[in-house]
């Protein structure tokens, strides 16, 4: 339980993050036009220094504790410690992003942590329904394992299976998602297979990657680790001839960034799942 003057403390060392590296972790995504705009969970957003607008329902705030209440639905407290988890060393007070926000840290693999292993597979398996066996699979092949915080960290591998980076899901109370410090989402991704594949489903998360897999396994699922129109490896996908489809939430950003993934490449289909994402849809079979 952290006191009053410990949540003080942290929130006067989160209060100045930078709000694009806060933006990154909690899995939205720069326009590739505008540079002040971000694809988020709840639409688009845009940034002018230390404050951010969402135009379109003039929702706004400044500072990177009001950005953490308005993406993720949180109370201040919750928010101050999702940022304090995501940015401060070991709970620390030293943020480094602000003093040096250009710098972009190498990536290294989160820390292995297997005593908080069965808190993730609880989540995972009993919360949101995956199947035992795929997790399983998965935490015997190294692609899925526990942090010290318990967060579930789901490795993304690049060319001849390097590790390039990490998508991160909380397992506590706080629910939260995003991305290792220097992970590299150009260069590779986190994936689930079947061993003869001609179909390609992309999908926002690796939760939904894993889900859709679940109820359809005769294909390829890659996370795009947040809702991407233009992941950097996809052109090579779709010069190789593979059927690929833009798997999407059925939202309003789900749906709008689909759309731009469509219009830069044509033969991207869209796959539109008929709840939310495609987690909902395996929560709902039971």
């Amino acid at each position: 339980m952290n006191s009053y003057d410990e949540i003080k403390n942290k929130a006067n060392a989160v209060r100045d993050i930078d709000l694009r590296e806060a933006l990154k972790r909690s899995g939205a995504v720069r326009d590739k036009f505008d540079k002040a705009k971000w694809h988020t969970v709840k639409g688009v957003i845009s940034i002018s220094d230390k404050k951010f607008m969402n135009w379109n329902t003039y929702v706004g705030g400044g500072g990177a504790i009001d950005l953490a209440i308005y993406l993720k639905d949180l109370k201040f407290t919750d928010a101050v410690l999702w940022l304090s988890d995501s940015f401060l060393p070991h709970g620390g007070i030293e943020v480094s992003l602000k003093n040096n926000p250009r710098s972009k840290p190498l990536f290294v693999s989160p820390t292995r942590d297997h005593t908080k292993m069965r808190r993730v597979m609880n989540y995972l398996i009993h919360e949101r329904c995956i199947p035992a066996l795929l997790i399983q699979s998965l935490i015997t092949a190294g692609k899925l394992y526990a942090d010290p915080r318990g967060n579930a960290v789901f490795l993304l591998l690049g060319k001849e299976k390097r590790v390039v980076g990490a998508e991160l899901r909380g397992t506590s109370h706080v629910r939260w998602q995003g991305m290792s410090p220097g992970s590299r989402k150009d260069l590779g991704c986190f994936y689930v297979k079947n061993s003869s594949i001609k179909k390609i489903v992309l999908c926002e998360s690796a939760i939904d990657a894993l889900s859709y897999f679940a109820l359809h396994p005769n294909c390829l699922v890659l996370s795009t680790s947040g809702a991407n129109p233009n992941p950097v490896w996809l052109k090579s996908l779709i010069n190789r001839g593979f059927e690929i489809y833009c798997g999407f939430d059925s939202d309003a950003p789900g749906n709008t960034i689909a759309n731009k993934m469509i219009a830069l490449y044509p033969t991207v289909k869209r796959l539109r799942p008929c709840k939310q994402d495609w987690n909902e849809i395996l929560m709902a079979k039971g």
